[in-house]
């Protein structure tokens, strides 16, 4: 039982770790690592509903953590968080993730597994189109954007992320890039905030759907809060391109991984 609480803190810890590095919430990782990770190791496995559930709570605290420590390691107190689409793109994933996480009591887990897939595989697309350079040294009060498709496609990214028990970054990070044209840093910084929201909604709605393994969440947690300022340290010292580049590869080993097991 020791060990599976230190392997549930190790998960916790790597998928933070990314959500402070790259601004995601983690669960883009964390979904495959706590639905193989324990039947690898010969423990108790866990099914997808189970699996969205820890992570939707491990998104929560790990979106938390990278965002306060995103905060206190702005230089000179500057931030790059963009309030305004911070608002309106949070609270449009807030209710899109709670619709989402209270409708998933009544999908299967084969359901659960393609709409990550999906979502994993849509990310990857999105992301290797090319964005302006020009853009990133935009500072944030005079980035622009339009306001019906951030909000639109937030509710939307909301839902399905919702079902899954994702914050939803790991596509929100491509749209915000390549639709809205958000520079890399401000992206980063600003979809941390927009996660927290969105786990908010999730959260709700798990809890309201029932069925979360309750200590291996504590422990996922518990990685989580050690993981995401590390990952939030480092991503200040780090190019843009190795950011973007390091996000792609992650999306598309885990898109892969999970289609095969679908097909296969």
């Amino acid at each position: 039982m020791v060990i599976q609480h230190v392997i549930m803190v190790l998960i916790g810890l790597v998928g933070s770790f990314f959500s402070g590095l790259l601004g995601i919430g983690g669960a883009i990782i964390n979904f495959p690592l706590l639905l193989y990770v324990p039947d690898w190791l010969g423990f108790t496995s866990f099914t997808p509903k189970e699996v969205a559930s820890i992570s939707m709570l491990q998104v929560f605290f790990a979106s938390l953590s990278g965002m306060i420590s995103n905060r206190l390691s702005a230089k000179g107190g500057a931030t790059l968080v963009h309030k305004k689409l911070v608002i309106q793109m949070g609270l449009s994933t807030l209710i899109g993730s709670l619709i989402g996480s209270v409708s998933s009591l009544y999908l299967n887990s084969e359901t659960i597994n393609v709409v990550y897939g999906f979502l994993a595989v849509m990310a990857v697309f999105m992301m290797v189109i090319p964005t302006k350079a020009s853009s990133e040294n935009t500072p944030v009060s005079q980035v622009t954007y339009n306001t019906l498709l951030a909000v639109t496609s937030a509710f939307l990214v909301g839902i399905v992320s919702g079902i899954v028990g994702a914050g939803g970054a790991f596509i929100l990070i491509p749209i915000m890039l390549t639709l809205l044209k958000i520079p890399t840093r401000i992206t980063i910084a600003s979809s941390l905030a927009i996660v927290f929201l969105s786990a908010v909604g999730g959260v709700i709605g798990k809890i309201a759907a029932g069925g979360i393994p309750l200590w291996p969440a504590v422990f996922a947690v518990i990685g989580s809060l050690l993981g995401a300022p590390l990952g939030a340290y480092l991503s200040r010292r780090l190019n843009v391109r190795m950011l973007r580049y390091a996000l792609v590869v992650l999306i598309a080993v885990t898109a892969v991984k999970i289609w095969m097991d679908i097909l296969i």
